[in-house]
């Protein structure tokens, strides 16, 4: 008997989601799936290059892929957020690594909201045009005339190699070196933003899963950036110069729910192997297929409702954020948090989910011929970087309690 994909009968998204989307965007849903063929083809030499290769990149600017959020105003689709979740759910279905550097230097490009026109411009005129971004320990921007002169080191900059622009959060300093405090008393952070050419690249991408994401660091030292190169890392609305509902939302709510999408479309394909796989395999020593064994139908069943249940909760999280954007009101501290805790929830279970499958399927699953091994070093990576940390849950958990949140990850 056929297996049953119960998900695959259910609409990808709500009405009340859809009935966001702009109908004059183009559809970049139908765009990924043009590109899945290429896609496919690509995943053994994005494993064994460290990086996406050029053909599949060139596909993915020719088809304005990595515009999916950047302003109109600059070349982009600036389409809705619930249209991007399913778009990087979709492309994560094939690849990780695609997919993780799709969503992190879409979100990186809505920082051209915050920038003046001619600036924006500078960057985004490039038909080419990719920026990148990493955190820092050490980095400072000490004030000079017309801007900074900034040092350090970053990593974790996702995409980096095909990238023609980096950004660099920077403690501002004032010109003798001491650092700049805000009211509460913290560092200011500011992202410097100059041409890729300007820094020093290191080669430090050497990791069990996304190995494709080229997530390499890199550093510059004593350069000059002027303030108009410079944006607030927090998405302070006083500087926006696009006022679009899009930007509205905060690249941390952005990146929690894209790259939970990601963890989701990883754990569903997955899973959806495991099924097919079940009614195929007898493991040795039995009798019966895996999906003759009461154990495992039970097991099945809980996680396709944790897949479910846990990519519910985050489309309703960012659609409630969405609906008060295009209302013209402001997002809410409530809503922030909820997409914060619907975007941890949705990458632990499908961890969780991930886990099963891998599991269950026993000696098959560990070859590199079969469809888990990669995906499953995949979504642990996803799982063990900022957007899948456990204590955001104590983040969230402070809030509702009334209490101060000691992370700002929100």
């Amino acid at each position: 008997m056929a297996r049953r994909q119960i998900h695959d009968s259910l609409p990808l998204m709500s009405p009340r989601e859809t009935d966001s989307a702009d109908p004059a965007s183009p559809d970049y849903l139908d765009r990924a799936g043009a590109l899945a063929p290429l896609m496919a083809q690509s995943v053994d030499a994005i494993e064994s290059n460290r990086r996406l290769p050029e053909t599949l990149v060139a596909a993915m600017h020719a088809a304005g892929m990595f515009r999916m959020l950047l302003p109109r105003a600059y070349g982009g689709g600036e389409i809705d957020p619930l249209t991007f979740l399913r778009v990087i759910e979709k492309v994560a279905r094939i690849d990780g690594s695609t997919a993780w550097v799709l969503c992190q230097t879409s979100v990186t490009a809505m920082v051209a909201a915050h920038l003046a026109p001619e600036v924006a411009r500078e960057i985004w005129d490039d038909p080419k045009a990719l920026l990148a971004w990493g955190p820092s320990p050490d980095a400072r921007a000490v004030a000079t005339e017309g801007g900074f002169r900034v040092s350090g080191n970053w990593a974790f900059a996702s995409g980096c190699r095909h990238a023609t622009w980096l950004g660099a959060d920077s403690t501002l300093c004032d010109p003798d070196g001491t650092p700049r405090r805000s009211a509460k008393g913290e560092p200011v952070i500011r992202r410097m933003l100059f041409p890729i050419g300007e820094a020093a690249m290191k080669d430090i991408w050497h990791v069990i899963g996304l190995r494709g994401t080229a997530s390499d660091g890199y550093s510059v030292k004593d350069l000059f950036v002027p303030h108009a190169h410079t944006a607030p890392r927090n998405d302070d609305l006083a500087e926006r110069r696009c006022f679009g509902p899009l930007y509205d939302l905060t690249a941390y709510s952005m990146f929690a729910c894209g790259f939970a999408a990601l963890a989701l479309g990883l754990a569903r394909s997955l899973f959806d192997s495991f099924l097919a796989l079940a009614q195929e395999k007898t493991p040795r020593g039995f009798k019966h297929k895996l999906a003759n064994d009461g154990a495992v139908q039970a097991e099945v069943a809980f996680a396709e409702a944790q897949l479910r249940s846990a990519r519910l909760h985050m489309f309703q999280a960012m659609s409630d954020a969405w609906e008060t954007a295009q209302r013209k009101e402001a997002i809410s501290l409530d809503q922030r948090m909820a997409i914060r805790l619907a975007g941890t929830f949705a990458i632990r279970q499908a961890k969780e989910v991930a886990d099963f499958a891998f599991d269950t399927a026993g000696t098959t699953a560990v070859f590199q011929s079969n469809p888990f091994e990669r995906r499953f070093r995949d979504i642990h990576t996803v799982a063990q970087q900022l957007q899948g940390r456990k204590s955001h849950y104590q983040t969230v958990g402070q809030y509702l309690l009334g209490l101060e949140s000691e992370m700002g990850w929100f």
